[in-house]
């Protein structure tokens, strides 16, 4: 009986062992559900918070803070969670998300990058073949020193024809065929919305207009006389229908680029080391309204051509920075250098748009010198709302072309370089800043139908302490949830690299964290 006893005793205490063991396995189970069912309740207010800042990239909205409070929380599959969404100021956003299921938290910290595409800022040759004309081929050619090179992307809503020993250095797309390089065909990329931008009443600086009121016939060592403002307008930097220079076609008002109140400086070396500075108003001493960040309307043709100089600088104080777009309601000829004064800080946008009542007349951009070769070099983003053009590109004329920045046609890329037996080099230094968000210029203009590319690369992607709001410099106590084991309990490599970095945390075997307070 005795010993009954002790056996039903026995088998009591080990099946209540049994129930207490089974008991600890499910609360384990649980908590291990939950935990991984936090961090998806996390990357849910991680897709709210880039949704939204996803929008607000095609729509100018303003970006919010967050969604939630750690007081207040948003429902989701079981759970909740809230977020936070910080502008770091350089184009690039972080989102914060902690999510939450029966009381486990855990929380992501994601930084991304904001990117608009537009055929303006990610090609540096793009030609939209508005026209449709079947027929237009994207030309790149040439042998030894005279073969072209294309640093960037390309892309032709026609063909395009790489020939010789151009040397194209990115990704080649078209809407027809690609002879040459692989590339990819059958491509659709829309141009940019230049009637959107409604220049015509948005811009900060109508020239044609503030000549109107305030010009006189001068004479000036820039060459011949010609319609000149007094230094303090902010259209000083022009000069209209000079005297030694032929008139356009067109019948339209001629505007030369170039500063009357500037020594003229011939630039021998043709390199921008002694080139005939351009200065904006309330720039480098300047006086009159600050134009540094402005938008520039010329109705009229624009020419930075100039007899007694071979090249232009647009030139300021060490702390100063010139970001401007000049609109051109007629045609931009190149027929002189273009140099920034500082490229790493300075932009400028020339736009060439049609004028409705010379569509087929104006809109576009001309390469060279009429009468002669002194076009090497251009600084700038460039937009032909037609074509880009040559003009005596040849043995007599310009034989290299460097334009460091972009070329984006809304129809096509025409420049004919080959003569004779021989060909001039065409180079395009791909100037991404625009395209990186490194720079920003005034009023570009966006691309019709490109809001579908618009937004954001990822930067990085990691878990971080869901007690992040209450620890000071991101360490302190916090430390060991910075530096919390893996799920499975092995210490591993993340738990090491996330403390250090934000704790000094450490996992060990358990999938426990230990941290000090040296928070950073």
């Amino acid at each position: 009986m005795v010993m009954t006893l002790v056996v039903v005793s026995v088998m009591l205490a080990l099946a209540g062992t049994a129930l207490t063991v089974k008991s600890s396995d499910k609360r384990a189970m649980q908590a291990s559900q939950s935990r991984a069912r936090s961090i998806y309740v996390a990357e849910a207010g991680v897709a709210e918070a880039l949704g939204v800042l996803h929008q607000a990239t095609l729509t100018g909205a303003d970006v919010p803070s967050g969604f939630g409070s750690s007081d207040d929380r948003r429902a989701c599959q079981g759970g909740s969670y809230w977020s936070e969404l910080t502008d770091n100021g350089d184009n690039t956003y972080t989102v914060r998300s902690v999510g939450g299921v029966n009381g486990i938290d855990r929380a992501l910290e994601v930084v991304v990058q904001v990117q608009q595409s537009n055929p303006l800022y990610d090609h540096s040759v793009f030609a939209g073949n508005v026209s449709d004309d079947r027929t237009y081929k994207m030309k790149f050619g040439g042998y030894g020193i005279e073969a072209d090179e294309i640093q960037g992307d390309i892309y032709s809503g026609g063909d395009i024809n790489v020939s010789g020993n151009a040397n194209i250095s990115g990704d080649l797309r078209a809407s027809g065929k690609i002879t040459g390089p692989r590339g990819e065909e059958g491509v659709f990329l829309p141009i940019p919305d230049i009637a959107g931008m409604n220049y015509e009443s948005n811009h900060d600086v109508n020239v044609a207009d503030l000549f109107a009121s305030d010009q006189s016939w001068e004479s000036d060592d820039a060459g011949g006389r010609a319609y000149q403002v007094p230094e303090s307008n902010p259209a000083h930097i022009f000069r209209k229908n000079a005297s030694d220079r032929a008139r356009s076609s067109n019948g339209k008002d001629d505007y030369f680029l170039e500063d009357p109140y500037e020594p003229v400086r011939r630039d021998p070396d043709w390199d921008g080391s002694d080139a005939y500075p351009i200065t904006l108003s309330g720039t480098a001493g300047d006086p009159g309204p600050d134009t540094s960040e402005a938008v520039f309307f010329v109705d009229g043709n624009l020419w930075i051509h100039n007899v007694p100089t071979f090249s232009f600088k647009f030139v300021h104080d060490p702390d100063e920075r010139v970001r401007v777009t000049f609109v051109v309601r007629g045609n931009i000829t190149f027929s002189d250098n273009v140099f920034y004064d500082n490229p790493d800080t300075d932009g400028i946008a020339f736009i060439a748009m049609q004028d409705d009542a010379l569509p087929e007349e104006t809109g576009n951009i001309y390469f060279g010198d009429p009468t002669g070769g002194t076009l090497e070099y251009m600084d700038g983003f460039m937009y032909a709302e037609n074509d880009f053009l040559d003009v005596n590109l040849s043995a007599s004329g310009s034989k290299k072309v460097t334009v460091h920045g972009n070329m984006t046609a809304g129809d096509q890329v025409r420049i004919e370089r080959s003569y004779r037996n021989s060909h001039s080099k065409l180079t395009v230094e791909f100037d991404d800043r625009i395209s990186s968000g490194e720079l920003s210029l005034p009023s570009l203009p966006t691309a019709n139908g490109s809001s579908s590319d618009a937004g954001y690369t990822v930067l990085s992607w990691r878990e971080v302490s869901s007690a992040y709001e209450n620890a000071p410099n991101h360490g302190g106590d916090n430390g060991g949830d910075y530096g919390g084991g893996a799920d499975d309990g092995s210490g591993g490599d993340s738990s090491g690299d996330t403390g250090g970095s934000n704790g000094n945390g450490n996992g060990n075997g358990n999938g426990n964290g230990n941290g000090n307070g040296n928070g950073r």
